[in-house]
C-alpha cells in the first residue's frame, strides 16, 4: 500500500527514508499505545523502558556521534531523520535528552565528550539537559573551581538521568556544567506531559570542577542543536496529528458523507498538512546547516526555534478539533500529543525570545541564503553550459541575443528539442544559475509559457513551426482565455460555445480576468464543442488569433488602478481547423497541461510582490518597538522556511520524486506570506500607509499590498489550494457533486 506524503519524514535521501521506515518499523512494534500508557499511571516509570535495549542495537543512540565515541559516524540530520519517526510515538523515557546531551557534547568536543559519549551511545548510562529557559543560576568564582547555587526547572528526564547538563552564567555568559545527580537535589515535578516526566534541580554550593565544563559550546549553538532536536521529534507529533485528524475525517460520517467532505474539516486538515511541510523544511535545514558547519547555521536553528514549537502545539490544537469530542477524552491519545507539544515549546523558552531572536539577528546582518547541494556530476554539465552561454553573452544586438535564446533551447529549457534542452532537473538547476551569472535575461513568456506547453505537447507539427520558435524568441505575446464570469476555478463549467463550420469554428461567448488580453498577439482558448457531453467532455481546445474579427477586449480596472485584467467577447468569431489543438471534445486533457505549468510556474515567490528585501528594508529604516520587532520576526521564520522548502522541491525533482502536492503546498504559502509582508509594513506605517508622505514609501507600500491581494486568486484560489491538497495529500474525499 502506497504510503502517505504525511509519513514520508523529513528525510530526502534514499538512506533517509530507508533510516525512516525502519525507525518507524521498530516503534510500530514496540512502542505500542500499551508500552506509553503505562507511563502515564506511573507504572513503567522505569529508569530505562522496555525497549531501550532496542534503541541500542539499532545504534539509534549515536546516530549522530562519530565512530571513534562508539557512534554510528553520521549527523544531527540523521538523529533528526529518527526522531521524527519516534516522534510519531510520544516515547516516553530519557531517549530524547540523552541524545540532546550527546549532541552537545560532540559540539563541545572537550574532556567530558571523550568520557561520556561512550556510554552514552552503548546505553549505560542517560542524561538530562536543562536549557536556558530551565534558569541560568550565576555561577561564582573565577579560573579554577566555580561554585553554584540556585534551580533548574522542568528539566527533562531530570528524575532518572545518570548525569546532568545545566547552564551556568560565567563571567556574562551562559555555559554548561556537566554533574552528578548525586551532588544537587532533584525532585519530580508535576508536567503537562505525562509521558515524560520531568524534574526540578537544586544546587546549593555546588562545587564544579573546571574540567566539568564545558568550555567551546557556545549558547546560539546550544540553542540550535536544541531546535533541531526537540523540533524534529516535535515533526513527529506534527506528523502523527495530521494523519491521524486526516485518517478520522475519512470514517466518520455525519450527515450522510464522511466529515472529510465538508471544507470546513477538508481546508483544517489540509492546512495541518502544510504546518507539516514547514516544519519538516526549519528542521531539516537547520540540521544540514549545522552538519555541514555553515556560518549561518545559527540562524537557521533560531528560525526551526521560532516556528516548529508551535506549529505543533497548533497542529495538535487542530487535531482535538477535528475529532470533536472523541478527541477530548482520557482514552484518546490527541491530548498526550498535545501535551507533548506543549512539554517541547514550553523548555526552548517563551515565544517571544525565540522570534526576536531571529528579528535581531536579522537586523544584524545574518541571514542564510538557499544554495543547492548539487552531485558532481553537475560540474560536468556547468562546463559545457557556461562556454556555450559565453558566446551568447557576447553578442551585443539585444534582438538577435533573444534569437540565439530562443533558437538554442534555453528560455524553456525543460522542453524538449528543438524547443528546449530536453534538460532534466539536474541540467535546469545548473543553466539557470549560469544564466544568473552570465547575467543574461530570458524573455519573460508569461502565458506564452502555458501556451508551449500545449502546443509542443499537443499541437500539430505545422502548429508548432508556425508559433513555438517565434514565441521562445518573445516576438509573440499570448493571453490564456479560460475562465468565464461562471467558470472560474471550476473551468470544466464553462459556457463558450465553439460551432462547427467550414474550414473551422465559430466561437460564441465571454471569457473573464484574461491578463494583458489588450497587448496579447494570440490566445490559448476552451470552448464547449459538445453540449451534451458529460462536463469534463466535449470541450476543445483552440488557438486563436488576437486580431480575428468579432474580437472584442474590454479592459478591467483593478483595485490598484491598473487595468491588466480584460474581459473578452467572441461575437461568431472563426477560427480554422489547424488551431484545434489536440483531438476535438477532448481538449480537457490539453487544458490540464496548462494547468499543470502554471502550478509548477506559480509555486515560488514572485519578486514583483512583497518580499524579504521590502522587510528588511522597512525594518532597517525604522525605530520599531518590541511588538513590531516580534512581528518582523515571525515574518522572516517563516518567508525563511518557505524558501527551504522551495529548495526540497528542487531537491526532490533531482531525485525524481513526486512533487505535486509539496508544489500547491510551496504556492499557498508563498503566495500568502507576500500579503502578510505588505500588510505588516503599511500597518507599521501608520498615516504613511494610507497617504502618500514625504520621506516614507507610502505610494510603494500602498501598491505593493493592494496588488498582493490577487495572489491568493489568480493561478488556483487558496480555497482551491486546500482542496487540492486536502485531497491529495492527505487522501481525503473529493468534494460531493452538487444535486440536480
Amino acid at each position: 500500500m502506497a504510503r502517505q506524503s504525511y509519513e514520508l519524514g523529513l528525510g530526502l535521501t534514499e538512506e533517509h527514508v530507508d533510516l525512516a521506515q525502519a525507525v518507524a518499523d521498530l516503534a510500530e512494534s514496540l512502542v505500542t499505545s500499551e508500552v506509553v500508557r503505562r507511563d502515564i499511571d506511573g507504572a513503567g516509570d522505569e529508569r530505562q523502558p522496555s525497549f531501550w535495549k532496542a534503541l541500542v542495537d539499532y545504534d539509534l543512540l549515536g546516530l549522530h556521534v562519530a565512530e571513534r565515541h562508539g557512534g554510528a559516524g553520521g549527523g544531527l540530520l540523521d538523529l533528526a531523520v529518527a526522531l521524527e519517526a519516534l516522534g510519531r510515538h510520544v516515547v516516553p523515557g530519557p531517549y530524547v535528552p540523552t541524545v540532546l546531551a550527546s549532541a552537545l557534547l560532540q559540539a563541545d568536543g572537550g574532556a567530558q565528550a571523550d568520557e561520556l559519549l561512550p556510554r552514552l551511545v552503548d546505553g549505560t548510562t542517560t542524561a538530562a539537559v536543562a536549557l536556558e529557559a530551565s534558569g541560568v543560576p550565576v555561577a561564582e568564582g573565577g579560573a579554577g573551581p566555580l561554585r553554584v547555587s540556585g534551580t533548574w526547572e522542568g528539566v527533562l528526564g531530570a528524575h532518572h538521568a545518570d548525569v546532568l547538563l545545566l547552564p551556568v552564567e560565567r563571567g556574562g555568559e551562559v555555559g554548561w556544567v556537566v554533574v552528578s545527580p548525586d551532588t544537587v537535589k532533584v525532585d519530580t515535578q508535576d508536567s503537562v506531559d505525562v509521558v515524560r516526566r520531568s524534574g526540578r534541580v537544586t544546587a546549593d554550593g555546588l562545587v564544579v570542577g573546571e574540567e566539568r565544563l564545558l568550555a567551546t559550546l557556545d549558547v546560539e549553538r546550544a540553542r540550535s542543536i536544541a531546535a533541531v532536536v526537540l523540533g524534529a521529534e516535535a515533526t513527529g507529533v506534527i506528523s502523527w496529528a495530521v494523519a491521524a485528524a486526516a485518517e478520522y475525517a475519512k470514517i466518520r460520517v455525519q450527515f450522510g458523507r464522511p466529515i472529510g467532505q465538508f471544507q470546513g474539516i477538508k481546508h483544517k486538515c489540509a492546512r495541518m498538512g502544510v504546518d507539516l511541510e514547514l516544519a519538516r523544511a526549519a528542521v531539516w535545514d537547520a540540521a544540514a546547516a549545522i552538519d555541514k558547519g555553515d556560518d549561518s547555521a545559527d540562524f537557521a536553528g533560531g528560525v526551526a526555534a521560532a516556528l516548529v514549537p508551535d506549529l505543533a502545539v497548533e497542529v495538535t490544537q487542530q487535531c482535538i478539533q477535528a475529532h470533536g469530542g472523541i478527541g477530548f477524552t482520557w482514552e484518546h491519545d490527541a491530548h498526550l500529543y498535545y501535551r507533548r507539544a506543549l512539554a517541547i515549546r514550553g523548555v526552548l523558552g517563551s515565544r517571544e525570545d525565540r522570534v526576536l531572536r531571529v528579528a535581531e539577528a536579522a537586523l544584524a546582518g545574518a541571514g542564510r541564503a538557499m544554495e543547492l547541494e548539487l552531485p558532481p556530476e553537475a560540474e560536468t554539465i556547468r562546463a559545457e553550459v557556461r562556454a556555450e552561454l559565453e558566446v551568447i553573452g557576447a553578442i551585443q544586438d539585444e534582438d538577435e541575443q533573444l534569437v540565439a535564446l530562443g533558437d538554442g533551447g534555453w528560455v524553456l529549457p525543460y522542453f524538449p528539442k528543438p524547443y528546449g534542452r530536453a534538460a532534466g532537473p539536474l541540467e535546469q538547476i545548473v543553466i539557470a544559475q549560469e544564466l544568473k551569472a552570465a547575467q543574461i535575461q530570458v524573455p519573460s513568456l508569461l502565458m506564452g509559457i502555458w501556451a508551449l506547453a500545449s502546443i509542443v505537447g499537443h499541437g500539430s507539427t505545422e502548429l508548432q513551426e508556425e508559433l513555438a520558435l517565434p514565441t521562445l524568441r518573445g516576438d509573440i505575446m499570448w493571453c490564456q482565455l479560460f475562465s468565464e464570469p461562471g467558470a472560474g476555478s471550476d473551468l470544466a463549467s464553462l459556457q463558450t460555445r465553439a460551432t462547427k463550420v467550414d474550414g473551422g469554428w465559430r466561437i460564441n461567448g465571454q471569457k473573464i480576468w484574461t491578463s494583458m488580453a489588450q497587448f496579447s498577439d494570440w490566445g490559448i482558448l476552451i470552448a464547449r464543442t459538445n453540449p451534451t457531453a458529460p462536463k469534463h467532455e466535449g470541450i476543445t481546445y483552440f488557438l486563436l488569433d488576437m486580431s480575428s474579427e468579432g474580437v472584442d477586449v474590454r479592459p478591467l480596472r483593478e483595485m490598484t488602478g491598473s487595468a491588466l485584467f480584460n474581459e473578452v467577447f467572441f461575437d461568431d468569431v472563426f477560427i480554422p481547423d489547424r488551431y484545434v489543438v489536440g483531438e476535438v471534445d477532448h481538449g480537457w486533457q490539453v487544458t490540464r497541461t496548462a494547468l499543470a505549468s502554471e502550478r509548477v510556474a506559480l509555486s515560488q515567490k514572485m519578486e514583483a510582490y512583497a518580499n524579504d528585501r521590502d522587510l528588511l528594508r522597512f525594518a532597517g529604516s525604522h525605530d520599531l518597538s518590541t511588538v513590531a520587532r516580534f512581528r518582523l520576526g515571525e515574518l522572516l521564520a517563516e518567508s525563511q522556511a518557505i524558501d527551504v522548502l522551495g529548495a526540497r522541491v528542487v531537491l526532490k525533482q533531482l531525485m525524481g520524486a513526486d512533487t505535486s502536492t509539496t508544489s500547491s503546498a510551496g504556492k499557498l504559502l508563498a503566495m500568502g506570506i507576500s500579503q502578510k509582508i505588505a500588510e505588516y509594513i503599511v500597518a507599521e506605517l501608520g498615516v504613511a500607509g494610507s497617504v502618500a508622505v514625504p520621506g516614507e514609501r507610502s505610494d510603494h507600500a500602498m501598491e505593493q499590498l493592494l496588488a498582493g491581494r490577487a495572489t491568493t486568486i489568480y493561478g488556483g484560489t487558496t480555497e482551491v489550494q486546500l482542496n487540492v491538497i486536502g485531497e491529495r495529500m492527505l487522501g481525503l474525499p473529493r468534494d460531493a457533486e452538487p444535486r440536480g
